[in-house]
């Protein structure tokens, strides 16, 4: 009986498939990037400027994406969130291969409430 047989894991490629290349033009996350990159985050009130000293932090956009995306892939959890970053194909792209951890997750949906809101609201 005949099967068909995957790729050799341990096999490279000639020509690695790009994460650009890996996204079709009419999936989600990419409305999802035009859409945040289009928001002026400071007037919607995120806070958009940290002290120098300690970590750098993420920048809102990239964890408003993260979590828009969560949104419409009833994805709530933090955690859950952090784990698809790192195995999340679309999520890769989405978020440009950053992979916050759920603890920062979870503090920018806490310390932003009203500031979701105002995105949400001006989706519609």
């Amino acid at each position: 009986m005949r099967f068909i047989i995957g790729k050799d894991r341990k096999q490279s490629a000639l020509f690695p498939v790009s994460l650009e290349e890996s996204i079709g033009i009419e999936n989600e996350v990419r409305a999802i990037d035009l859409f945040v990159n289009s928001l002026d985050l400071a007037k919607m009130d995120f806070k958009v400027c940290f002290p120098e000293g300690g970590r750098p932090a993420y920048h809102p956009s990239v964890l408003l994406k993260l979590f828009i995306y969560g949104y419409l892939n009833r994805i709530r959890s933090s955690r859950i969130l952090e784990k698809e970053c790192r195995r999340n194909i679309e999520m890769m792209w989405l978020m440009e291969q950053l992979s916050p951890d759920h603890n920062t997750i979870a503090n920018f949906r806490k310390d932003n409430p009203d500031a979701i809101k105002r995105v949400f609201r001006a989706t519609v």
